[in-house]
């Protein structure tokens, strides 16, 4: 069974950044990966994600802040967060696209002054 580990979580003030990492247990080899986060009271929601021959798409409102990329070599899948505003609070996970591997314990991301 695959396991997801992700990392790089924190508190940060709006306008700072922060760089996610998710490594993989096995291959991701010709694996869609993404990055997806749930905030509190609210549904599990696609952030990006990144096909294996790494294009990209953005849930709306993290466009042109947010960098997902993958290293198939490491197993790991990365997610720079800049610009963060406190609406980008939320616990993130990795998995697989559509999402059907076990979910992993997240990293929390809270932004705010």
């Amino acid at each position: 069974q695959v396991q997801l580990v992700e990392s790089g979580g924190g508190l940060v003030q709006p306008g700072g950044s922060l760089r996610l990492s998710c490594t993989v247990s096995g291959t991701i080899f010709g694996i869609y990966m993404a990055w997806y986060r749930q905030a509190p009271g609210k549904q599990r929601e696609l952030v990006a994600r990144i096909t294996t021959g790494s294009t990209t798409i953005y849930l709306d409102s993290v466009k042109g802040r947010f960098t997902i990329s993958r290293d198939n070599v490491k197993g790991a899948v990365y997610l720079q967060m800049d610009s963060l505003k406190p609406e980008d609070t939320a616990v993130y996970y990795c998995n697989e696209y559509p999402g059907t591997w076990s979910w992993g314990q997240g990293t929390q991301v809270t932004v705010s002054s």
